[in-house]
C-alpha cells in the first residue's frame, strides 16, 4: 500500500510539472538552467586577468626551449631586450644563449595565466622561423593561433621542390598575398618551412593549399575556391543550402610529355682486352728522363719552358706587328671607255647601212618568157 502511495505521489509531482514530457523518463531530470541560454557563445575563448586570479596559482616551473639558425642571431640580439619586456608583462622569464644557439622560456611564481607558457613558446619558435617581432608577438593574444609546416619532405626532388615553393610564393610574392588576404592568416615560407598565423579555420586553409601544391595543385585553383566562398557567405538565403553545385571541381589531367632517350654506349665485341695505357715511368723511360738526375730534369724542363715562351712571344710579336702594316691594294679592273664603245656602235651601223645600199644598187633581172613558163 505505501510502494502504491510513493507512486501515485510521484505522478502527481510530475502532472503538477506540466509540459509534454511530463509522463516520460526522458525529462525525468531535467532542470532549468537560467545561466544557459541560446545567446550564449561557447566556443569563446576565455580570457583571465591578473586581478581575476589569485597569487601562486602555478605550482611547479614550466621551460621551453628552441634552437634558432645563425643566420637569426643578428637580429635575436637586437630585438632580445624587446623580447623580455613583452614577456615581462606576463610575468614569463626569457633567456638568449648565443653559445648553444638556443632561446629558452620560463614560467615564474608570479605568473598567473597557466596557458601564457604555450603562447611564448610558439613565439621563440616563430622568431626561429624568421617571423619578425612585431608580427611575433601578436600570438600571445588569446584569439591567434600558429602552425609551423615543415614542406622539405614533401617532394624527393630538389629541383621539383624548389619550382613548387617558388609557386607557392609567385611572381612578386602575389600568390602569396592572395592567400593571406583570403584566409586572414600571415604566412611566411622560409627554407623548407612555412609559418601560418592566424585563426584555427584559416591555419586549416592555408594548409590545405601549401599540402595540394606540393601534390602538384596549383594554388589558383583554391583561391579561386575561396574567392567564391567569400561571396557566397553574402548570402543569407544559402546559408543552409549545399555550395557544392557552385564550386568548380577541376579535373586531374595526365599530360603525357616526351621522356629524354638516354643511349647506352655500345659494348665492344673485340675478343682481347683494350691495351693497357704506358705509366709514366714508361714514358720517362722513352725520353730517356727516367735515368737523368733531379737538377738534371729541373734544367731540361726550364729549357723547354722557355723555348715555348720564346715562341708564344714570337706569335704574339707578329700580331701586334699586323696592326702597322699597310693594307693590301686591291686590283683594279680596268672598264672599258665609253668613247671605244661608241665608235663600234657607229662601225658597226655604217657596215649595216653599206650593206643595205649595196642591196638596192643592184638592178633586178627581168624574167623572160622561158622562165615564166618554167
Amino acid at each position: 500500500a505505501k510502494g502504491v502511495k510513493r507512486k501515485r505521489g510521484g505522478e502527481e509531482e510530475k502532472k503538477e510539472q506540466g509540459g509534454e514530457d511530463a509522463g516520460s523518463k526522458k525529462g525525468k531530470y531535467r532542470r532549468d538552467k537560467p545561466w544557459d541560454h541560446e545567446g550564449i557563445d561557447h566556443w569563446k575563448p576565455v580570457t583571465i586577468d591578473k586581478e581575476e586570479v589569485k597569487s601562486g596559482l602555478l605550482l611547479e616551473e614550466s621551460s621551453f626551449a628552441t634552437l634558432f639558425p645563425q643566420y637569426r642571431e643578428q637580429y635575436l640580439k637586437q630585438v632580445w631586450p624587446d623580447v623580455k619586456r613583452i614577456l615581462a608583462d606576463h610575468e614569463i622569464k626569457a633567456e638568449l644563449n648565443l653559445v648553444e644557439g638556443s632561446m629558452t622560456v620560463r614560467t615564474s611564481r608570479k605568473t598567473w595565466d597557466p596557458y601564457i607558457i604555450i603562447k611564448a613558446r610558439d613565439m621563440i619558435k616563430l622568431l626561429a622561423r624568421s617571423v619578425p617581432l612585431p608580427q611575433a608577438q601578436k600570438i600571445l593574444e588569446d584569439d591567434c593561433n600558429c602552425d609551423i609546416l615543415k614542406i622539405g619532405s614533401m617532394v624527393r626532388s630538389k629541383e621539383r621542390f624548389v619550382k613548387r615553393r617558388q609557386r607557392l610564393v609567385g611572381p612578386n610574392g602575389s600568390t602569396l598575398k592572395a592567400i593571406e588576404l583570403l584566409t586572414n592568416c600571415f604566412v611566411l615560407v622560409q627554407g623548407q618551412t612555412v609559418s601560418i598565423m592566424g585563426t584555427i579555420k584559416g591555419i586549416k586553409q592555408v594548409r590545405r593549399i601549401i599540402q595540394d601544391c606540393f601534390k602538384n595543385v596549383h594554388p589558383i585553383y583554391h583561391i579561386k575556391e575561396l574567392m567564391i566562398r567569400r561571396e557566397l557567405e553574402k548570402d543569407p538565403e544559402l546559408k543552409n543550402e549545399n555550395w557544392d553545385r557552385f564550386l568548380p571541381h577541376f579535373k586531374t589531367r595526365n599530360v603525357q610529355r616526351k621522356k629524354t632517350i638516354i643511349r647506352k654506349k655500345k659494348k665492344s665485341t673485340d675478343v682481347f682486352p683494350p691495351q693497357h695505357q704506358p705509366r709514366k715511368e714508361d714514358i720517362m723511360m722513352e725520353t730517356g728522363e727516367y735515368f737523368l738526375d733531379e737538377k738534371e730534369r729541373q734544367a731540361r724542363k726550364r729549357v723547354a719552358k722557355f723555348e715555348e715562351m720564346k715562341v708564344k712571344s714570337a706569335e704574339k710579336r707578329k700580331e701586334r706587328a699586323k696592326v702597322f702594316e699597310p693594307p693590301a691594294e686591291a686590283s683594279k679592273k680596268k672598264a672599258k671607255k665609253p668613247a671605244e664603245a661608241q665608235e663600234s656602235t657607229q662601225e658597226m651601223a655604217q657596215r649595216l647601212k653599206e650593206k643595205a645600199a649595196a642591196a638596192t644598187s643592184k638592178p633586178k633581172k627581168q624574167k623572160t618568157a622561158q622562165d615564166m613558163l618554167l
